[in-house]
C-alpha cells in the first residue's frame, strides 16, 4: 500500500537539516578531526582572510557568543589566529594558522562528497528547483 508523501515543509526541513548536520558532523569529526562548524569556519576564513569575527558570525548563522566560543576552541586547537583590528581596537580579525591551512585540503573533498550525497539520484532540473527553493528561503527569511 503506497503512502502519501509528507508535505509539511517546515517539519521536513527541520528533520532533514538535523539529520544532514548530524551526519556531516560525524563524518567531519571521524575523517578530519574537526566539527562540521569548524570546517565551515576554516573554509570561510580561508576565502576571507583577515575577516572580522562578526563576518564569521553572519556567514555561519551563529550568534556572536557562539562564534566567540567557536573561535576560542579553534584558537586553542591552533587552527586560527585572532588579531586586533587596527581600524577598530574592539574588533578582531581572523586568520588561518599553519595548522588550519594544512587542514583545508582535507575539508574541501569532504564538502564535495557531502554535496554529491545530497544530490544523488537527482536530475539537473531537480537540483535547480531545490537550489532555487533554498535560496528563496534564505532571501525571504533574512
Amino acid at each position: 500500500m503506497a503512502t502519501a508523501m509528507d508535505k509539511r515543509l517546515f517539519y521536513l526541513m527541520n528533520i532533514a537539516q538535523h539529520r544532514v548536520f548530524k551526519y556531516a558532523d560525524a563524518e567531519s569529526e571521524k575523517r578530519i578531526g574537526l566539527s562540521v562548524t569548524q570546517s565551515a569556519a576554516l573554509m570561510f576564513i580561508a576565502t576571507n582572510e583577515g575577516c572580522l569575527q562578526k563576518a564569521l558570525s553572519e556567514a555561519t548563522g551563529l550568534n556572536q557568543s557562539a562564534v566567540t566560543g567557536l573561535v576560542g576552541r579553534m584558537m586553542k586547537n591552533d587552527l586560527i589566529d585572532r588579531k586586533i583590528c587596527p581600524e577598530d581596537g574592539r574588533a578582531s580579525r581572523l586568520y588561518l594558522s599553519a595548522k588550519g591551512q594544512a587542514k583545508l585540503p582535507e575539508v574541501f573533498p569532504l564538502i564535495g562528497e557531502l554535496n554529491k550525497k545530497l544530490t544523488a539520484g537527482m536530475s539537473t532540473t531537480e537540483i535547480d528547483v531545490v537550489t532555487k527553493f533554498l535560496n528563496n528561503l534564505i532571501k525571504e527569511f533574512s
